[in-house]
């Protein structure tokens, strides 16, 4: 590279790409190493992401927010156990316009590209280059994670996710709906707009049940969903293919550090930091406030500090690991009740979920936290005495 680069980033993901441009635009020099290749245009991507208020915001500011059509506001969302029990949200009673927003992947991931090429301060590499620091948004499987010698604790869940996207005889009408039972978790997340008949399929069961789910025809595959949503959709047809992946709990032990001899600091970000359980829908929000708290901290260091400080990682690691905890607890807990089929702990559950829909100012507090945690919210500006 003909400049000096400030920051290298390992993984070009829609983490990498974000973290490269909140740092660009603030005139940090970025290496973003995409050793991906191109993509082959052969399968149809089917991932979405239900991405909260905070992260909407962000990506606004960065202008990589898709076009409506690939954005679609939850509206409502209705939960449902497997006795009876059920909760409800909506986006009115919360004083919000959607509870959260259902992106197309494909569509975000263009747009953050985009806006990577025309950002002089990045450059696409296809392998890492020498920079004060070093950060990694590789993902869960991270390659330079472990070259690192950093330990990555690991608590598989009794289940895979099984994604698909599915045609719908009715409207969705912008619902996003969850159905809890003792066989997993399947959710339908809305897509193409309020009125749209497409939903993305997220259903969380037993290996071996997933695997004869893909084996399954799909009009077969379309019948055995809508009778595990109880027809709410009318008849669905599959769209494309099914895609299955492991479920975990996962947390580095480290999220920064420096390589001895070298001058060079690294820190990890999203998926290669933590995962936690897709049932709440926060994966790739936590991995954009880590991006985003770790852009505010090196940007607003005092300017005798390098972005290499370890004081500076060392904050972040601190902020960051504290504000994963509270959704990290909440998932696994709610994970583990439900994998919990006696039949005491059954009703137990669902005559809590149908205690907590009556408490109205309860569900609000609740659907507040989860459109805007506050925990990842920190404005304060921040002095060189915050890092001594």
């Amino acid at each position: 590279m003909a400049q000096h680069t400030d920051v290298c980033i390992r993984g070009a993901g829609i983490v990498g790409r974000t973290l490269a441009l909140l740092l660009a635009r603030e005139g940090v020099k970025v290496a973003l190493v995409d050793a991906s290749g191109a993509p082959s245009g052969e399968h149809r991507d089917i991932r979405a992401y239900a991405l909260n208020a905070n992260s909407r915001a962000l990506l606004e500011a960065l202008r990589c927010w898709p076009q409506a059509e690939h954005a679609t506001p939850v509206l409502r969302m209705e939960v449902q156990g497997d006795d009876g029990g059920e909760v409800h949200f909506d986006a009115a009673s919360a004083h919000a316009p959607a509870l959260a927003w259902i992106v197309d992947v494909p569509a975000l991931e263009t747009r953050l590209a985009e806006a990577v090429r025309y950002q002089p301060h990045v450059e696409l590499v296809s392998e890492s280059v020498a920079a004060p620091l070093l950060v990694v948004c590789e993902g869960r499987s991270s390659r330079t994670r472990a070259e690192l010698g950093v330990h990555y604790d690991v608590s598989p869940y009794p289940q895979t996710a099984l994604a698909a996207r599915v045609h719908t005889g009715m409207p969705h009408g912008g619902t996003a709906r969850q159905w809890f039972s003792a066989e997993g978790i399947l959710a339908f997340l809305p897509l193409g707009g309020a009125n749209g008949q497409e939903v993305a399929v997220v259903w969380s069961v037993a290996p071996e049940r997933a695997q004869a789910l893909m084996e399954l025809e799909p009009p077969e595959f379309a019948s055995t969903l809508a009778q595990a949503s109880g027809g709410a959709l009318g008849a669905l047809h599959l769209q494309g293919e099914r895609c299955t992946w492991p479920l975990q709990l996962a947390r580095a032990d480290r999220w920064c550090g420096a390589l001895a001899g070298t001058g060079t600091s690294w820190a990890l970000a999203g998926d290669a930091a933590h995962t936690v359980h897709p049932l709440s829908g926060q994966g790739l929000n936590l991995g954009l406030a880590d991006v985003q708290a770790l852009a505010r901290l090196l940007t607003a260091r005092s300017s005798w500090r390098s972005v290499a400080d370890m004081r500076v990682l060392r904050r972040y690691e601190r902020e960051r690991k504290t504000a994963l905890l509270p959704m990290r607890l909440s998932t696994d807990l709610l994970a583990q009740l439900f994998a919990r089929r006696e039949s005491g702990v059954q009703a137990l559950r669902n005559w809590g979920m149908q205690g907590f829909d009556q408490i109205g100012p309860l569900k609000r507090w609740v659907a507040q936290q989860a459109m805007h945690p506050a925990f990842l919210i920190d404005p304060a500006p921040i002095s060189g005495r915050d890092f001594s």
